[in-house]
C-alpha cells in the first residue's frame, strides 16, 4: 500500500484510504468479522457438500439462483433511467426515422426526376 500511487483521472478506491483501512472503530470491525465468518462459514458448506463423494443430489447455490433467475427475468426489474431511455431512443427511434429520412428523399427524387423527364430507365423485366 505505501507504493500505490492515484491515477489523475480516478479517486483513491475505499479499500486503500488509510482512514477507511485503519482507523474503524470497535463496532464497525466486529460487523465486519461477523460477515467475514458468515461468508466463511457458507463456503465452507458449500465446499463440503461440492467434495462430499457420496453426492447424489444437485446442489443448490441460492447466489447463483438468484442471478440466474434476474438474468432470465429481467424485466420485472427494469427501472427507466436517462441512461435505458437514451439507449432506446438511440437504437429504437432514431434508426428508423433515419431509413424513413433516406428512402423518402431518395423516392421523392426519384420522382421528381421521372416528371422532369430525366431519368433514365433502363429496359428491364424484372423491375
Amino acid at each position: 500500500m505505501a507504493d500505490y500511487r492515484e491515477a489523475p483521472l480516478a479517486s483513491r478506491p475505499k479499500t486503500l484510504d488509510p482512514n477507511e483501512y485503519f482507523n474503524l472503530s470497535p463496532e464497525r470491525r466486529r460487523a465486519e468479522e461477523a460477515r467475514a465468518a458468515l461468508r466463511a462459514n457458507l463456503k465452507r458448506h458449500y465446499q463440503l457438500q461440492l467434495n462430499n463423494p457420496h453426492r447424489n443430489e444437485l446442489i443448490e447455490d441460492p447466489a447463483l439462483t438468484r442471478w440466474v433467475y434476474a438474468r432470465a427475468n429481467p424485466y420485472p426489474h427494469f427501472r427507466a433511467t436517462k441512461k435505458t431511455s437514451l439507449l432506446g431512443a438511440m437504437f429504437g427511434v432514431v434508426p428508423l426515422f433515419a431509413l424513413y429520412c433516406i428512402f423518402k428523399t431518395n423516392r421523392d427524387n426519384k420522382e421528381q426526376k421521372i416528371k422532369d423527364g430525366t431519368l433514365e430507365r433502363k429496359f428491364s423485366l424484372s423491375s
